[in-house]
């Protein structure tokens, strides 16, 4: 991304002192407790709204966080809605180098079950419909994605199953329309190592991602507990662009970890967390990853939530195809032909040492909120690289304007370097490399929005979204200059119908 285009978006975003942008969910209508004064009915657990826990600091390894707005009263409830929005986007078709302007319409309708029992809690959420790409070779595509979380509770601890599923026709880092980037599974700040996510998109490619967890938390002492998760995700691309042509790397992610936690003080806590990655992709490479991480938060109820992690990271490849002029073992086979002659592919085993960390920070002020994160861990290359190290960054800041008014944004940053090296081989019998030929790609976006509420059911809003995407000049073959950058402005405006939430107490 170039220096101007960061300037003006950061300028941008310090302007309206906003929020997290392009967030479909559903907003949720107020009800009225029995003295008649509005009560907010909380929604079902995602990333803005993670499940509670019995205690206003839960473990910072675990993946629930804290609420910020401890007073809302849980209710049991059952809630529909409708939402429709049209957007003009200046690269449809999210082409490198594209440019051409056309609208989008979308049409979806919405679920939220949340039930509450003595010992068991569950929420389901589903967001399904249809796009409207106005556009030669896209059309209409599907919408789906269902969020569960069933968690049972006792007294000294929880377990937590959790799911969540999507069908988009493009991808969710970013999207200003069409798609709520896989909320159900509320993994708080663990979601980047868990896995299922993707974090940068190219062309119009369907895809499902599906994540799917089990955590338990137990504690030991007053001031200490351990906490465990396992979790299995995958995001599966559904053929290759139908413009472009274009086609890119299915993956899975097999993750677990345990973490150790002890409360320092009235609002410190600290932890030590293992965890390990196996990753597998449809190119046929495997390759595990270990992190340690120590771990530091600072709480403070109802006002800000701290956290910062830092270790090593050990990742072992095994049986990669490195490209090479002269073989080097009897397992080396013929790979083709390049500018450098004949190519043979020699399988090899590497180990590597290296740092991953996060840090967030969640704060509520009197008339507005602020979150931020940063990430650098291991993640599964997002179909271009079979597995990438990613530096992930966002900014979200929110702010009512009145009693009818939001004025909200988001900044996203990520910067994606494939694992496996440039020698690795990518030729047609090769099982690595990359689904895009470059070495790393970075993916930004920034965007604003501003929402009204009209009577108790109805929300009319309007955004506008700058995506970028931005391949290093190794993705331009034999030096040859190539367009390796897209980028998109979409506007859009929309409605959010959600009626007055059905009480099932």
């Amino acid at each position: 991304m170039k220096k101007g285009q960061i300037i003006l978006i950061l300028a941008l975003s310090w302007f309206v002192g906003t929020a997290w942008g392009q967030d479909n969910s559903p907003q949720q209508p107020t009800d009225t407790t029995p003295e008649g004064n509005p009560q907010q009915p909380v929604p079902a657990f995602g990333p803005e709204n993670p499940a509670p826990l019995a205690t206003d600091n839960p473990p910072i390894s675990g993946l629930d966080l804290p609420n910020l707005e401890p007073h809302a009263a849980p209710l049991s409830y059952l809630q529909a809605g409708a939402h429709l929005a049209e957007s003009v986007d200046s690269n449809i078709a999210n082409n490198l180098g594209g440019s051409a302007v056309h609208s989008i319409s979308t049409a979806l309708g919405s679920l939220e079950l949340q039930r509450l029992w003595r010992n068991y809690d569950l929420a389901l959420d589903y967001l399904g419909g249809v796009g409207y790409y106005n556009a030669r070779g896209i059309g209409l595509k599907q919408i789906e994605e269902l969020g569960v979380n069933q968690k049972i509770t006792w007294k000294r601890g929880q377990l937590g199953i959790r799911d969540a599923f999507s069908y988009q026709p493009e991808g969710t880092f970013g999207s200003a329309y069409g798609s709520v980037a896989s909320s159900g599974a509320a993994l708080g700040g663990q979601s980047v190592f868990l896995g299922g996510t993707g974090l940068g998109e190219l062309g119009q490619v369907p895809r499902i991602m599906n994540i799917s967890v089990a955590d338990v938390v137990e504690n030991l002492t007053p001031k200490s507990s351990i906490t465990a998760a396992g979790a299995y995700g995958f995001i599966h691309f559904l053929g290759g662009d139908p413009v472009t042509g274009n086609s890119f790397i299915g993956s899975g992610q097999t993750s677990a970890q345990v973490g150790y936690n002890r409360i320092l003080g009235p609002h410190d806590q600290g932890a030590l967390v293992y965890g390990y990655q196996r990753f597998h992709f449809s190119t046929g490479v495997e390759f595990d990853n270990n992190v340690v991480q120590l771990m530091w938060g600072h709480r403070i109820s109802g006002r800000m939530d701290f956290v910062v992690s830092a270790g090593p990271q050990f990742t072992q490849l095994n049986n990669v195809p490195i490209a090479v002029n002269i073989p080097t073992s009897s397992r080396c086979v013929f790979g083709g032909i390049n500018q450098t002659g004949i190519i043979f592919e020699c399988p090899t085993n590497d180990f590597r040492v290296s740092a991953a960390g996060r840090f967030s920070l969640r704060y509520q002020f009197r008339r507005a909120s602020l979150s931020l994160g940063y990430s650098h861990f291991t993640t599964s290359g997002s179909g271009f690289f079979a597995g990438a190290q990613s530096d992930i960054a966002t900014l979200s800041v929110n702010r009512p304007l009145g009693r009818t008014w939001t004025l909200y944004s988001d900044l996203g940053y990520s910067r994606n370097r494939r694992i496996l090296g440039s020698n690795c081989s990518i030729s047609a019998t090769g099982t690595c490399g990359a689904g895009v030929n470059a070495n790393t790609y970075q993916y930004g976006f920034a965007g604003a929005g501003l929402r009204k509420a009209i009577g108790r059911t109805i929300r009319v809003f309007g955004s506008y979204q700058f995506n970028d995407l931005l391949f290093d000049n190794s993705f331009c073959q034999s030096g040859t200059p190539c367009s390796r950058i897209s980028q998109r402005h979409v506007g859009t405006i929309g409605l959010d119908w959600t009626p007055r939430p059905i009480r099932l107490d």
